[in-house]
């Protein structure tokens, strides 16, 4: 049965370097107040171990994730700084993975795209 869930759930790993953690979360602690105030971020949250760090987050759709994304590039751009993304997955419905696919091959970023084909959200 096809998913009716239109979530994407964008799953970026960063390495942080060396002796620059302290800085990084301070990071993440900004990223998740700001996507906090977004009307179509569902779950923001980032887990650490050693110098990875994943980041845990969902939005509505496809269109709610791009908006996040304007939103939050001042921090990300920090980020950048002191960490590098060491893989991007993205986890969406078919139509939503359409949508995705093309602006971050707009914007020149490379991800791995898994699609939603069955389950539920409440």
């Amino acid at each position: 049965m096809p998913t009716q869930d239109s979530c994407v759930s964008p799953a970026p790993y960063f390495k942080v370097q060396a002796g620059k953690m302290a800085e990084f979360k301070a990071l993440c602690e900004q990223m998740v107040q700001k996507t906090g105030e977004e009307p179509g971020a569902l779950y923001c949250g980032f887990a650490f171990d050693g110098d990875q760090v994943f980041a845990r987050e969902g939005y509505e759709h496809a269109d709610a994730w791009l908006a996040h994304l304007g939103n939050i590039g001042a921090i990300f751009g920090e980020m950048l700084k002191v960490a590098e993304i060491t893989r991007l997955e993205v986890h969406a419905s078919e139509p939503e993975l359409v949508k995705v696919k093309k602006a971050l091959s707009d914007m020149g970023m490379q991800a791995q795209y898994f699609t939603v084909e069955s389950g539920f959200r409440r």
